[in-house]
């Protein structure tokens, strides 16, 4: 679908590779500018998986010979990708000016937890402290343990790669329309703020109160998480009247008038209690066996192995086994096909192949000759 896009990724870690990775999958062009590896004078036998459909080639960001061959890869591409902190990339002399004085329709793309500006822009951090300013970790957990973070989904991914990620692609409708460039601020505080709107939406409807352990997302006995007999879990989502009432009756309890008033939030640490005793009594297998494939809005907790191997999951093949390894399948999905992943590059597989195409000129680099 991104067939002529051209992408060059200076290679960072986490949202901006996966970002890239995922343009890729999408079937862009990318070429993954890599650091050399200390002490190393051969590649590693084995490439990451994050670099998948891309090409790689090795260059030293800090010599001539290496800002050189980025600036001839920008000359005929549509976007470049960097995660550094803020003003890493104008002192290397790669920084937005200098790229769009080489190429005036390069949208910059720039990946940074806190954002190009404001007075926490040069700390350090990680996915939970980001989100945790964001607002985007408070609601996740109930009012006595501390909230726990969904390891770099919410932010780094989510907030992170995922806005860039869009933000790449309007930045690139945008100069194929008007011939002009654009940077793209993609902060992983941004992103994952602006992610609570749909939960911030829900405080009119009363779902969300805002104290933690007061919403029906982390203190009430209908959507939840529960502990299973085999020490396994399994997630309900029944919100909608209909679907409470099936879950009652799969439960055996729709008769029991304690359960009866769905909305009483008085009554929602009670009912908790015994739901949790209910789902502690038999094995998260049974529970599939009773509730999958039902309105009840019923799923169980699984690791990603186990998920790769779920019926669902292995009718749509949103798990491959690919070069062997386990990875998740491109998505989305157009007109009913799944992509299928990328080859995975070692560390400067392309390093010859891209430099002898730069001896030819900027545009023989690219696998599309002609900008889609």
């Amino acid at each position: 679908m991104l067939s002529g896009i051209r992408i060059v990724e200076i290679c960072g870690i986490g949202p901006g590779p996966f970002c890239a990775m995922h343009l890729a999958d999408l079937g862009a062009d990318v070429i993954a500018v890599e650091r050399s590896l200390p002490g190393e004078s051969t590649p590693p036998p084995a490439g990451n998986v994050i670099n998948r459909g891309k090409r790689s080639v090795v260059a030293d960001l800090k010599t001539p010979e290496g800002r050189e061959l980025v600036l001839r890869l920008i000359e005929d591409a549509d976007a470049l990708i960097e995660g550094m902190r803020p003003g890493v990339m104008e002192r290397l002399g790669l920084g937005p000016d200098v790229c769009h004085a080489r190429n005036p329709r390069l949208v910059y793309g720039r990946m940074t937890g806190w954002g190009q500006s404001g007075p926490m822009a040069q700390a350090a951090g990680h996915d939970n402290n980001y989100i945790s300013l964001s607002g985007a970790l408070y609601y996740n957990g109930g009012p006595v343990e501390p909230p726990s973070s969904a390891i770099t989904v919410v932010g780094d991914i989510g907030g992170g790669a995922l806005y860039l990620a869009i933000g790449l692609l309007s930045g690139i409708l945008n100069a194929r329309a008007t011939g002009k460039g654009t940077g793209v601020d993609a902060a992983i505080v941004d992103g994952s703020a602006h992610m609570l709107q749909l939960l911030l939406a829900t405080q009119s409807k009363g779902f969300v109160t805002g104290q933690r352990g007061d919403n029906i997302f982390d203190s009430s006995h209908f959507y939840a998480t529960y502990r299973c007999a085999d020490g396994h879990c399994i997630t309900v989502g029944s919100i909608e009247p209909q679907f409470y009432a099936l879950l009652l009756e799969k439960l055996g309890v729709a008769e029991d008038p304690r359960f009866a008033r769905q909305w009483d939030r008085k009554r929602w640490p009670e009912l908790h209690r015994h739901f949790a005793e209910l789902f502690a009594s038999r094995t998260r297998a049974e529970w599939q066996a009773l509730l999958e494939n039902t309105d009840v809005c019923f799923g169980p907790v699984l690791s990603p192995e186990e998920a790769a191997r779920h019926p669902h999951n292995v009718a749509r093949g949103v798990y491959v086994e690919s070069e062997g390894r386990l990875q998740a399948a491109p998505a989305p999905r157009f007109d009913g096909e799944a992509r299928k992943p990328g080859a995975i590059p070692t560390h400067g597989q392309h390093t010859a192949e891209i430099a002898a195409g730069l001896a030819q000129g900027a545009a023989s680099v690219w696998r599309s000759s002609a900008k889609a």
